[in-house]
């Protein structure tokens, strides 16, 4: 089948399943493993309140993105959605930022690859299982859109699994005393060191930019609408369960990390998740964890090539790439977006080892100037389709988001108030600076190239 400017469609072989695990696996990352920590020492035992509020965030964007993609289950997803409602030039803008985006993020986590491969290889250089990974990933995406969904899959599940045996085992501790010496835990540690909110409300706020930021890679179900078989069945059924599993996962396990240890330590003991197992007694608790983020810094590459070659494919659909991204192979597939996209994450690992600090560090600040973007402008298509819509037409929706525009205005105050915290911080706010010079060289490079 062919799309109406010729283009060949993709195929629709992704499950309700596969699309399940793809929206919880794109939520749940490196950063709630290991990076957790750090959070903690910034909100303490109120970090679970700047993950309900996070979680709250997120659902309303996926509800817009959702009501999107039910009416008009495209592959390009919001890139598409903009070009059709705020024009050809914000599609491009949004094309183009959330591919570099995904490309920073799988150069990261292909790097991260060769770290974790290191655990147990020490003598094996880094750049060996950064390539293997890409490698492996990208004849993945080659095969079939269903080879990818089911990696995806069980990639996904291993974090589930990781998550829900954490939560238990915590949660035995914390009632019966298991690896207590049968004392229970309690959950006394929430509010012994300094309150429950040892920073006041200014701490779950300045939480707030680091809990949103961990759940970067949801939005990926929106690419998977143009491929899914039933995506007036499928993405709504994915979406609503994404919430309440967020709210599980996320919350339930930091309620159990800070109940069995007091958050003041977790600035000295690792991965808390490594922490509590070793608490319980769990041999080679290390391995195991490492073991689990290798397997979500796969899915993050995986994820990566997916979403990086699609949008490719989008954006020559478009007429704002070449023509030559938009090639599908025998099995529908874009083929020569999927291995651009690899090329480039390969650079990266390139990159990464001669380039100086500090470029890169300009690099990755586009990245993450590139998620506000991309979820803004999700939420900004949604207000533009709704006022598209006649009364007649609004109540037909088959999946409308709920309590609009004000979930809507909520989620873009969010999201201001992110891009504030940010421009607080040396660091954070060199995003803020870098990424609106990304958006200036791709408006030229509109105007000089695609407009022409």
């Amino acid at each position: 089948m062919r799309r109406q400017n010729g283009q060949q469609e993709l195929k629709r072989g992704l499950k309700e399943r596969h699309i399940q695990l793809i929206a919880l696996g794109g939520s749940i990352g490196v950063g709630l493993f290991l990076g957790s920590a750090s959070a903690i020492q910034v909100a303490g035992p109120s970090l679970l309140v700047a993950y309900l509020l996070g979680g709250i965030v997120v659902f309303c964007l996926l509800r817009a993105l959702g009501e999107l993609a039910v009416a008009y289950p495209v592959v390009g997803s919001f890139s598409t959605y903009a070009h059709t409602f705020l024009g050809p030039l914000p599609g491009y803008l949004t094309g183009w930022t959330y591919w570099f985006m995904w490309i920073v993020t799988g150069m990261a986590e292909i790097t991260a690859v060769g770290v974790y491969v290191n655990f147990w290889l020490p003598e094996l250089p880094q750049w060996i299982p950064a390539l293997a990974a890409v490698a492996v990933m990208t004849a993945v995406n080659l095969i079939a859109v269903e080879v990818y969904g089911e990696f995806e899959f069980w990639f996904a599940l291993v974090k589930v699994i990781a998550i829900v045996l954490f939560i238990l085992s915590g949660l035995g501790m914390i009632i019966l005393g298991v690896g207590n010496g049968g004392v229970p835990v309690g959950i006394a540690h929430l509010w012994q060191h300094g309150g429950f909110f040892p920073y006041g409300v200014s701490g779950v706020i300045m939480a707030l930019a680091m809990v949103l930021f961990s759940y970067v890679g949801i939005e990926v179900i929106g690419i998977t609408a143009g491929e899914a078989k039933e995506p007036a069945k499928t993405i709504p059924a994915a979406i609503d369960k994404v919430f309440w599993r967020i709210i599980l996962f996320y919350i339930g396990s930091l309620y159990v990390i800070m109940s069995i240890y007091p958050w003041t330590e977790f600035g000295s003991v690792g991965s808390p998740f490594v922490a509590v197992f070793e608490k319980l007694g769990i041999r080679d608790a290390a391995g195991i964890m490492n073991f689990v983020v290798l397997s979500a810094a796969l899915s993050a590459c995986n994820s990566g090539v997916f979403s990086t070659g699609r949008m490719l494919y989008t954006l020559a659909g478009q007429g704002e790439a070449p023509a030559f991204l938009g090639k599908l192979n025998a099995n529908q597939v874009p083929v020569n977006g999927v291995l651009v996209s690899a090329v480039c994450l390969m650079t990266g690992v390139v990159l990464n080892y001669f380039v100086p600090a500090k470029v890169f560090t300009y690099v990755t600040s586009i990245g993450t100037f590139s998620c506000l973007w991309v979820w803004a402008t999700i939420i900004i298509i949604q207000f533009r389709f709704r006022h598209s819509l006649s009364p007649a037409a609004e109540n037909k929706l088959v999946y409308p988001m709920p309590y609009y525009p004000f979930s809507g205005i909520f989620c873009l105050t969010a999201l201001a108030g992110v891009a504030i915290i940010m421009s607080q911080d040396a660091d954070t706010m060199l995003a803020l600076i870098v990424g609106p010079i990304w958006l200036f060289a791709l408006v030229v490079s509109y105007h000089l190239g695609v407009k022409r």
